[in-house]
């Protein structure tokens, strides 16, 4: 399976009540694959805010975006927890529904062993026949899944791809290395994207490409057909805004930032749920400032 070498990490659209806009969704889904050129699209990710998303909105979530995407980019649903009975559960389901492929996290606050990691993964991989993208972040998680252990987990039939939210080159290249033909490691962090593909990654998992997918195709596109100048020259006008997003004023958490933006882009797409709080004033003024720029 070949989720595109630019993927974007889809928000969830909320209406004035907070509840999900599925006009919105759909509206967001349009708009990502046709203007932003999105591979693929990950539904009910970190940056979908899936930790105050239910169950029930998660699946239907799943089920809007295979019928309205109908084929003209994958869908890949995140259904990783910290707990390994729940993610088998909702891998089932998306199974189900028909999405292309699964993203499960690593299990986060009870910090289990590599071991345990390994254990874990397993088991929902063979739960499902789905492609598996795996996604190590270790300052959201608290762990670190290990290169040995990666690789390892690269050997079941459908973990096709890691997803590396983390500047730690050393294992991205030891994976890069090693892993089986047809295996692709991401970047999961845009400032990273060109550094990343310059050890052997494959692509990026992006927040940042809800608003710059376009130039983000064109800088991977450009490195991957061997025209690494003007890959450094796209990367270099867009690192202020990779850098922004993630670097407003009080460290403002994903995805508060890009969902400003896209209201900026004529794509609104609503507040975000508590614990999460919109931007303040100077937040929003900094984020103006990134795209007048």
């Amino acid at each position: 399976m070949d989720f595109g070498r630019v993927i974007t990490a889809m928000v969830t659209p909320f209406d004035a009540n907070l509840q999900v806009d599925w006009d919105g969704v759909r509206r967001l889904i349009d708009y990502l694959i046709d203007e932003q050129q999105s591979d693929s699209l990950v539904v009910c990710g970190t940056t979908g805010e899936s930790p105050t998303l239910t169950e029930e909105e998660k699946l239907e979530l799943f089920r809007v975006a295979v019928q309205h995407a109908n084929g003209r980019c994958r869908i890949i649903a995140g259904t990783g927890s910290y707990d390994t009975a729940h993610t088998i559960h909702l891998t089932k389901q998306a199974e189900t529904i028909g999405v292309d492929g699964v993203l499960l996290v690593a299990p986060y606050y009870n910090r289990p062993s590599q071991d345990g990691i390994y254990a874990h993964f397993k088991a929902a991989a063979e739960a499902t026949k789905l492609p598996v993208m795996l996604y190590n972040i270790p300052s959201r998680t608290g762990i670190t899944v290990a290169a040995s252990t990666t690789l390892k987990l690269a050997q079941l039939p459908n973990v096709v791809a890691t997803k590396e939210a983390h500047s730690d080159f050393d294992l991205v290249s030891e994976l890069t290395a090693n892993a089986p033909s047809g295996f692709n490691v991401y970047s999961g962090d845009d400032i990273l994207t060109l550094p990343m593909l310059s050890v052997g990654a494959y692509g990026i998992v992006s927040v940042a490409s809800h608003v710059i997918g376009k130039q983000m195709q064109q800088m991977v596109r450009a490195y991957v057909g061997g025209e690494v100048q003007k890959a450094a020259e796209w990367h270099a006008k867009l690192r202020p805004i990779f850098n922004g997003l993630f670097n407003c004023p009080h460290r403002v958490p994903n995805p508060v930032p890009v969902k400003y933006a896209l209201g900026l882009h004529g794509m609104p797409v609503g507040g975000v749920r508590l614990p999460l709080v919109e931007a303040a004033e100077e937040e929003k003024r900094f984020i103006r400032a990134l795209f007048q720029r």
